[in-house]
């Protein structure tokens, strides 16, 4: 057998593996919307802090509490923190607070040194926090009236200490639908779900920060988010946290109960990818490289080599062993469509989404490389000294 067909054999295996991990895990991956609080909660109705960081958001936050506001369970405070925006803000927010007791606005510190901008955010937020419960939220989600208490009911049903929700994404450019959906389709093709709750393995936990409930008395014995207070991916580093330190941690589907659009146009695809690409493999050139070669392998050179294979008339074993390469990405990426109502033509756009996800790793690996930093709502974060941030002088339109 030759090492190019062996290699063949390889590949196939891995995406058969992947294929079927990702199957697995569309039935573990928990709908938060079929879930109800139990009467002994409502019985009880502990205050619940909905805790918004909010850094140049006029565009969203208004939607964002006003949604909040329609929540059908009632014992909630919501509480903004204006990150020293350059917008308006906390204008909008303080006219919601004049009209509703619920909201309260509170205007951050300047960004203490060694702190990210969105952690030290949250930590503030965390001190003026009276609830039970914590549930961190991003100024740009819209959020169902059911989001808050079918979340809080799926922390109590399983038993986990905290969760993090996986809105449902909006992604109307071609850019955003061409990036976007990795965040899903890597995690359920390569994060074994019912290890996340059922070990207390930090590997084994992510999280995204658009929605992320805490226990209060489990935030605090973690540290909060001074125990991340550096970290780009604060989000998947709080979740290890959480395990780290003995509390169980899940994640959930919430495509039915909150929805977000991260991103409007390319700028900003770039811009929210390089910020947390090469973060992913805690800056190591190795790792990231390995990555990229792996990716490459398994995802795009099946659709290069399947024309090749056909127009040369290579042989049958290798070529049937490349269209069942093809088959294996494309049923995942098919069952991704159905579960996340994505646009069927973006199924059949896959190579062209891998170039995206491998042009914007490049990218990120070279502003670390070079020093350039990463740029995120107006600030640059020099990742390679200790996340120290430089705040530069940029015009209105570039913090959009």
């Amino acid at each position: 057998m030759s090492l190019f067909l062996l290699y063949q054999y390889i590949v196939a295996a891995i995406l058969l593996i992947i294929m079927i991990n990702f199957i697995i895990n569309n039935f573990l991956f928990k709908n938060t919307v079929r879930h109800r609080l139990p009467d002994s909660f409502l019985k009880k109705n502990p205050l619940i802090s909905v805790l918004i960081p909010a850094r140049n958001e006029q565009d969203n936050i208004r939607r964002c509490i006003n949604s909040l506001l329609k929540q059908d369970y009632s014992n909630l405070e919501i509480l903004v923190l204006d990150d020293n925006s350059i917008d308006r803000t906390a204008e909008i927010v303080g006219k919601i607070a004049e009209k509703d007791d619920r909201v309260k606005l509170y205007h951050g510190k300047p960004l203490a040194r060694g702190w990210l901008g969105k952690s030290y955010a949250c930590q503030q937020l965390s001190e003026y926090a009276n609830g039970d419960y914590l549930a961190f939220i991003d100024a740009d989600t819209l959020h169902f009236p059911t989001s808050i208490a079918s979340s809080v009911a799926c922390l109590l049903k399983y038993r986990v200490d905290a969760l993090s929700i996986f809105a449902k994404q909006i992604m109307v450019t071609i850019h955003e639908r061409m990036m976007v959906p990795f965040g899903n389709f890597m995690i359920m093709g390569f994060m074994p779900l019912s290890l996340i709750r059922k070990t207390r393995n930090p590997l084994f936990s992510t999280a995204i920060g658009q929605f992320i409930l805490f226990k209060k008395d489990v935030y605090k014995a973690i540290g909060g988010h001074e125990s991340v207070k550096g970290e780009i991916l604060e989000d998947v580093i709080i979740s290890k946290q959480v395990k780290r330190c003995g509390f169980r941690f899940m994640i959930f589907d919430g495509r039915s109960n909150v929805y977000c659009r991260m991103y409007h146009n390319f700028k900003e695809v770039v811009h929210g990818y390089s910020k947390v690409i090469f973060s992913a493999f805690d800056y190591s050139i190795p790792m990231f490289s390995i990555a990229l070669i792996v990716i490459t392998a398994i995802y795009l050179m099946p659709f290069v080599m399947l024309p090749l294979a056909i127009l040369f008339d290579w042989s049958l074993v290798m070529t049937n062993i490349i269209i069942l390469q093809t088959i294996f990405v494309m049923v995942t990426k098919i069952i991704l469509a159905i579960r996340f109502k994505m646009k069927a033509v973006d199924v059949l756009l896959h190579p062209l989404s891998v170039m995206y996800l491998l042009s914007m790793a490049v990218n990120s690996a070279f502003q670390f490389r070079f020093n350039i930093g990463i740029y995120w709502k107006g600030r640059t974060y020099n990742v390679s000294n200790d996340g120290e941030e430089e705040e530069l002088q940029m015009l209105k339109d570039n913090f959009k």
